[in-house]
């Protein structure tokens, strides 16, 4: 009977493997496909990678796409980090829900209220000052791709400072050290792997992401996903899957860079 249930497991988790990642194979596959047209397997052939080196436009979204997340990156480490160490230490009941709201409610729903407060934001300032503040480009998009992000550094902060003992932190206080140089000595090295990993995951969520991108960007920035977006309306090309599969080499690093430096984020704690 237990082995029966083992079988049972095993094909499960195979089914699910496979219908997460043969889809992600076929676009691999096919971004070697000595064709223009998706529509049948004729060759190999690697042109598709070296056309790409001589796509403006799709080096020029590529471009927005890394600036965009790196700088999201940064910002939203460091407000992330602080908000988790707060959380954690301050127990208000308020502010969880306040950090960790714009990564519960759906994109599309997040989406629209930026697009709103943004356009609505910047009408004050035309009408006050004659003053175009915050019109929608890069700046909102940015700002947008920190507010979701924040939450996500938080968790993963959260998590390891629940895990730290404290009462090295204590000594620190009862040896003499301010509260700033005990964060800066003993609490900021204990979590600095989680904040490693809440960066990389900040950076992979952003360069990838497109809902709320979508909804900020206006028509002046064009960013990897929506160039996608606009090309697979049309159809769908060998050039788009070597794109796809680049993007999905590059997260899968992240991801393995993140479960390299910090494998207990990503691992069950058992009692």
């Amino acid at each position: 009977m237990r082995r029966q249930k083992s079988y049972w497991l095993y094909g499960m988790s195979i089914l699910t493997y496979a219908f997460l990642y043969l889809p992600l194979c076929v676009v691999v596959l096919f971004s070697f496909n000595n064709s223009p047209l998706n529509a049948e397997w004729v060759g190999f052939t690697g042109h598709w990678y070296r056309q790409l080196l001589h796509n403006d436009r799709i080096l020029s979204a590529t471009f927005n796409s890394l600036f965009i997340a790196i700088i999201t990156s940064i910002f939203s480490t460091i407000l992330g980090t602080l908000a988790g160490v707060a959380i954690h230490r301050f127990k208000l009941k308020l502010l969880p829900l306040l950090i960790l709201t714009p990564i519960a409610i759906p994109e599309l729903l997040m989406g629209c209220s930026l697009v709103i407060f943004f356009v609505t934001v910047n009408q004050f300032f035309i009408e006050l000052f004659n003053w175009n503040f915050l019109e929608l480009g890069l700046t909102t998009v940015i700002i947008s791709h920190i507010a979701f992000c924040i939450g996500l550094v938080a968790i993963v902060v959260c998590a390891r400072m629940k895990d730290m003992d404290e009462g090295f932190v204590e000594a620190a206080r009862d040896l003499g050290a301010t509260p700033l140089q005990a964060f800066r000595l003993i609490t900021l090295p204990a979590i600095m792997p989680s904040i490693v990993v809440g960066a990389l995951m900040s950076f992979t969520l952003s360069i990838d992401d497109f809902v709320i991108t979508f909804f900020t960007a206006g028509t002046g920035v064009v960013t990897l996903p929506l160039e996608i977006y606009t090309k697979i309306r049309v159809i769908t090309t060998p050039e788009i899957n070597a794109i796809s599969s680049l993007l999905i080499l590059f997260s899968m690093i992240l991801a393995l860079l993140a479960m390299r430096i910090a494998p207990n984020v990503f691992r069950s704690q058992h009692p």
